[in-house]
């Protein structure tokens, strides 16, 4: 019963039935489909088997739709070679289609052209490059080469000091989304959030044409969407750090630091966290995670991240059922970790002290109970207790799949979706499929909190 959940990418190494099926066994929670990657119709057909293989088992398995979002690329060069950008030259981004060269190359966005301003930084394949902007005109950027590399076709950039007027939403994520709703996803993660109004516009364009209560996932990927953090968690249903492309936008030792302050505000706000991006990279060919991977998926653990993320390494990586086995490995012995873990409140400020979900923690807690019984009519109630971090499992019985899904991204929250358990709101029973058949229970049922013992 590991605390800290895992979410996995599905890509071509891990589409069959038969591997999706032991990566759930070896601890797959919640399962990440990119449509950065593949056509809708594609992506539907991994729904449908996750699905399957959930049944199959027996066990609730979040789906976790991943749009792609603004993503900033320019146009192509002359020829497919690359070509090398040098320190001081001077370099041209436009509105002209026609391939670049070794001075210039198209800028397809216009809404970047018009948001940029003199002395911000370009940085283009993955920061490698870095460009200053010298002038602003109608048709062109200029600028001068600060960090030079090679520079080819298509390559993605990043702007750290500009905040660009466009919707968060590409004709593409619309196309994706529309496509993505009608197999009911769980959870849709939305790719560069700037603002608190960028979720708000995804919400509304999801209920517009669904009654499924969607979550929406944050991802924190820019420095503007860091100073805006509580806003953003407030507007949306959880927060993903998304470490790649913020470790291109802030100095990259900023990002632990970072993403300890992200989950400390997360906790606060009642919202999950998920921490993600090259947590155990080396794995795509190797059999064994480095020394300093270990340490990361494990420090997520210890700061209570609700979970952690696989990306290539379960995608594309040689085997993505070891992959999820070492990380299950990792995060079930520092979910156990209690002197890492302390059950100590003032680490987390501004939980007001009649908080009723803190009381809920502290009853069990001074009880020394052995587990929190939530009979859920929704989220809700499981994610405010998950959000105290109790050191007990909270099982949360419910009567619909969607919230048994969606229940599967909390941090020791372990869901049972039964009618019958529900019905009866049967506590001892409901513990009992834990292996737990003695002690005392904290149970939770609508504004009812309990104290019972079960033996």
């Amino acid at each position: 019963m590991k605390f800290t959940k895992i979410t996995a990418s599905i890509g071509p190494n891990c589409e069959d039935k038969k591997t999706l099926c032991n990566m759930i066994k070896a601890g797959v929670n919640i399962c990440r489909l990119n449509f950065s990657h593949d056509t809708g119709d594609i992506q539907g057909a991994k729904i449908d088997m996750i699905r399957s293989v959930s049944k199959q088992l027996n066990t609730p398995v979040g789906i976790m739709v991943d749009i792609q979002g603004p993503k900033h690329r320019i146009g192509d060069f002359e020829t497919e070679k690359h070509y090398p950008l040098k320190v001081g030259q001077k370099f041209i981004l436009d509105d002209d289609p026609t391939p670049g060269n070794e001075s210039r190359v198209y800028l397809p966005d216009l809404d970047v052209m018009r948001s940029l301003s003199v002395g911000d930084r370009i940085l283009l394949n993955d920061g490698k490059i870095e460009l200053l902007v010298d002038a602003v005109f109608d048709d062109k950027i200029e600028t001068t080469v600060v960090r030079g590399d090679e520079i080819w076709s298509r390559r993605g950039f990043n702007l750290p000091d500009t905040e660009v007027n466009t919707d968060i939403l590409t004709d593409k994520d619309k196309k994706d989304l529309e496509y993505a709703i009608t197999k009911n996803p769980d959870f849709v993660a939305v790719s560069f959030v700037q603002r608190a109004e960028d979720i708000a516009n995804v919400r509304d364009f999801i209920t517009m044409r669904t009654s499924h209560p969607i979550k929406i996932i944050a991802k924190i990927e820019r420095p503007n969407a860091v100073e805006r953090i509580c806003d953003i968690a407030t507007a949306a249903d959880g927060i993903m750090i998304a470490r790649g492309d913020l470790a291109v936008e802030v100095p990259f030792e900023q990002v632990p630091a970072i993403s300890r302050h992200i989950i400390r505000e997360c906790r606060k706000l009642n919202r999950p966290v998920i921490m993600a991006t090259q947590m155990l990279s080396s794995m795509v060919h190797s059999e064994f995670p480095t020394r300093a991977e270990i340490s990361d998926v494990a420090n997520a653990a210890y700061l209570r991240a609700d979970s952690t993320m696989t990306s290539e390494e379960t995608t594309i990586g040689d085997n993505p059922v070891n992959v999820i086995e070492t990380m299950n490995k990792i995060l079930s012995y520092s979910d156990k970790d209690t002197i890492e873990n302390p059950y100590d409140w003032s680490r987390i400020d501004n939980i007001p002290e009649n908080d009723w979900s803190r009381s809920v923690s502290s009853m069990a807690h001074l009880n020394k109970a052995v587990a929190i019984v939530v009979f859920a009519r929704d989220t809700d109630t499981a994610t405010q207790i998950a959000c105290r971090r109790p050191d007990i499992p909270i099982i949360a019985v419910c009567s619909d799949d969607f919230i048994a899904n969606q229940l599967c991204l909390l941090r020791g929250v372990f869901p049972i979706c039964s009618n019958v358990l529900f019905g009866k709101r049967d506590a001892f029973e409901s513990v009992r499929q834990f292996g737990i058949t003695v002690g005392k229970l904290v149970i939770v049922d609508d504004d009812k909190i309990s104290l019972r013992t079960i033996d």
